[in-house]
């Protein structure tokens, strides 16, 4: 089967799974009120359809998977999911998303379960601002399974940051110092509008694109793009161990590099973060048997994407909030 390509010649070798729209935090950029289940919602994926799902999807070439909810910890099952999706042949980088809240306590199950690249989200090194934007004072707990993660041989470990205005746009120096003895990726992501936060987006909107402008005036470098990689622009500094990466979807030209597809915890494919339709997938998924049919329905839904997202345009398509599809 040859690999997945749309028809601006942008290849899809990565795949970003939901297993969950829930969430433990209540991020003022995302679920400022806190998680609400829709009662008339179908429940998430079971690991029999995550593996049919998988097994699909690398057969049209994904080699990176990262699980992403809601917060993915939320599912009990969370370390079986990371087995099942380790032992698809195919599958050779298994990456999470996580808030980090059980990241000191169930590491170890997790990468013992095949987990090899891991990102939490820590959007200020200040007590009282981490707390304020997340609803949890957790920061320290969090920075120390952080801690515990580096001191482990896995190979990527990285922090995501989204930058709000008034909030925590002025803690790079912090970040730099924090960044200057630890072999860790951070990412400044910019604030995205999506369909329930213009107001805030207003108020907290700040171009990523000026950070990174601070960034080259101070010496630091851009690396080149690996093929499988997100979509963060990669700096280093001879001085720091670490590194940074910006996440600037209002830049130029961003989507020209678009390497992932991504799929819904009910199993609906989104082409695009801010798409105005999703494909449901979940009928392909019932039996082993079905495995041709799901990648036939993938193949054939692909022309469909975009040659950009429209966010320039205030257009959020059917994403209501980041954790709903899986940010």
């Amino acid at each position: 089967m040859s690999p997945l390509a749309d028809r601006y010649g942008r290849r899809f070798p990565y795949l970003r799974l939901s297993v969950i729209p829930a969430c433990n935090f209540r991020c003022t950029y995302c679920l400022p009120h806190g998680y609400h289940a829709d009662p008339k919602a179908a429940g998430p994926l079971s690991l029999d359809e995550i593996t049919r799902l998988l097994r699909g999807f690398t057969e049209l070439g994904m080699h990176k998977l990262r699980i992403t909810g809601g917060e993915p910890s939320v599912r009990n099952d969370l370390a079986d999911i990371l087995r099942v999706a380790a032992a698809v042949p195919g599958v050779t980088k298994l990456a999470m998303t996580t808030n980090g809240t059980l990241l000191s306590r169930r590491l170890g199950e997790w990468m013992d379960a095949g987990l090899n690249a891991i990102n939490v989200s820590v959007d200020s090194l200040d007590r009282t601002t981490f707390t304020r934007i997340t609803g949890h004072d957790r920061l320290e707990d969090i920075l120390h399974g952080v801690d515990m993660a580096l001191a482990t041989d896995m190979p990527s470990v990285k922090l995501n940051a989204v930058l709000l205005r008034d909030v925590n746009d002025r803690e790079l120096p912090t970040w730099l110092d924090y960044l200057r003895d630890r072999r860790i990726g951070l990412r400044f992501i910019e604030l995205m509008q999506t369909g329930d936060n213009l107001p805030f987006f207003r108020d907290h909107h700040v171009r990523a694109e000026t950070l990174e402008t601070q960034l080259l005036e101070s010496g630091w470098q851009a690396l080149p793009r690996a093929a499988d990689a997100g979509p963060a622009r990669e700096y280093r500094h001879a001085d720091y161990a670490g590194r940074i990466g910006i996440i600037a979807p209002y830049s130029k030209d961003f989507c020209t590099g678009c390497n992932r597809l991504r799929v819904t915890a009910t199993g609906d494919l989104r082409l695009c973060l801010f798409g105005e339709f999703g494909i449901p997938l979940r009928r392909f998924l019932q039996a082993d048997e079905q495995l041709e049919e799901l990648v036939q329905a993938i193949g054939g839904q692909i022309g469909r994407k975009e040659q950009g997202h429209f966010l320039h345009e205030g257009r959020t398509g059917i994403t209501p909030h980041l954790a709903s599809t899986g940010g």
